[in-house]
């Protein structure tokens, strides 16, 4: 399954490529893109894990860059 998110307050394109190696690392994520020019990340994951696996991409994002905010679009 594949979620689109906005995300607000990245503020260089090392950022956005630190955050996508360290969210690949996470259980279930089959595959994640940050756009740091569109302020965009799309994943893919396991289906049967998507709140597990949301709450825990929302978490790693809080811990390495804390001033951006993360939205489903």
């Amino acid at each position: 399954m594949k979620s689109k998110f906005k995300i607000k307050g990245l503020d260089c394109a090392n950022c956005a490529n630190e955050l996508e190696r360290t969210i690949q690392k996470l259980e279930g994520i089959k595959s994640v893109n940050i756009s740091f020019i569109t302020q965009k990340m799309e994943i893919e994951y396991d289906e049967t894990r998507k709140a597990e696996i949301i709450h825990n991409v929302k978490k790693v994002i809080k811990k390495e860059e804390p001033d951006i905010t993360v939205e489903e679009v």
